[in-house]
């Protein structure tokens, strides 16, 4: 099978609760959170969990590559302030351990804000400046950079910003991009159509590159184009439509990387889940 779809499962009770979820809706990928994504800290993870998340992965019957953890929502590694992007810092840096610790070999993150206080080169080069004290500091785990629709003054909603990070980063082996088709479409970028869709696509692999893809968050969008918003909706609900999600099923330059769920209603991603395989000729056995 060379499409990977599954969803951003929960874990709560512990991270090993998060195979068997995904495979309670049959997915052959996630994404989940290592801790409380609306805590700084958490507990560290023990033996007994880990050696549960990698049983329960087999009895899901999902490889790791097709995992996509996600950072915490509080982390902004371009904080103005240089105390605050610290403490992001160290908790970002926690992350990554945390998934080194799982065995996994990506952390999707946001790129962080500039709040307003900075120019937009000052953050990306303090993100920069981030994430390459990130990867001095830990190994094995590529940092995978989510594009974002471009709300309030969050960076990353231009193809451009994203790559400016992988130029200053300084071992381009461990970053990577993951690209959310609603924010996309809320920071301008159109998918709707088989012409549109190519022409965002070309300009994503003339800017950045489809080597750098490591992920996708397969979302349709409550906001319109260029709203500048991120408002989810359920496949073929919101303004994007369902041609753009048969074309990402059927372009093989999104082959092999997990391709995630985060639309709205966690109710019916099992049937999201085959709708999308129905567009390929692939079985979901």
């Amino acid at each position: 099978m060379s499409k990977f779809v599954g969803a951003h499962v929960s874990a709560s009770g512990g991270v090993q609760n998060a195979p068997l979820n995904a495979k309670k809706i049959g997915a052959k990928a996630f994404a989940l959170f290592t801790k409380n994504q609306r805590q700084w800290k958490a507990k560290p993870l023990d033996s007994k969990a880990i050696d549960e998340f990698h049983k329960n992965l087999e009895i899901a019957g999902i490889d790791t590559k097709h995992i996509l953890p996600h950072d915490s929502y509080l982390i902004n590694l371009g904080h103005p302030d240089k105390e605050k992007r610290q403490k992001s810092l160290d908790a970002f840096i926690d992350e990554v351990n945390r998934c080194s610790l799982l065995g996994l070999d990506k952390l999707n993150f946001h790129p962080g804000s500039h709040l307003r206080a900075i120019s937009e080169e000052e953050c990306l080069d303090l993100i920069a400046e981030s994430i390459n004290k990130t990867l001095d500091e830990t190994k094995g785990v590529t940092l995978v950079i989510e594009n974002t629709a471009g709300q309030g003054s969050n960076l990353g909603y231009r193809f451009e910003h994203l790559a400016y990070l992988i130029d200053k980063c300084e071992d381009k082996s461990r970053i990577g991009v993951c690209l959310d088709t609603a924010h996309l479409f809320g920071s301008g970028y159109d998918l709707r159509d088989e012409s549109s869709y190519q022409k965002t696509m070309k300009e994503f692999d003339e800017i950045v590159g489809f080597r750098y893809l490591r992920g996708m968050h397969i979302n349709d969008s409550k906001a319109k184009l260029g709203s500048r918003k991120d408002r989810h909706h359920s496949l073929g609900k919101g303004e994007i439509g369902l041609k753009a999600f048969e074309l990402i099923m059927n372009d093989d330059r999104i082959d092999d990387i997990p391709l995630i769920l985060e639309t709205i209603d966690e109710t019916i991603w099992e049937e999201e889940i085959k709708l999308l395989y129905s567009f390929t000729k692939e079985s979901i056995c």
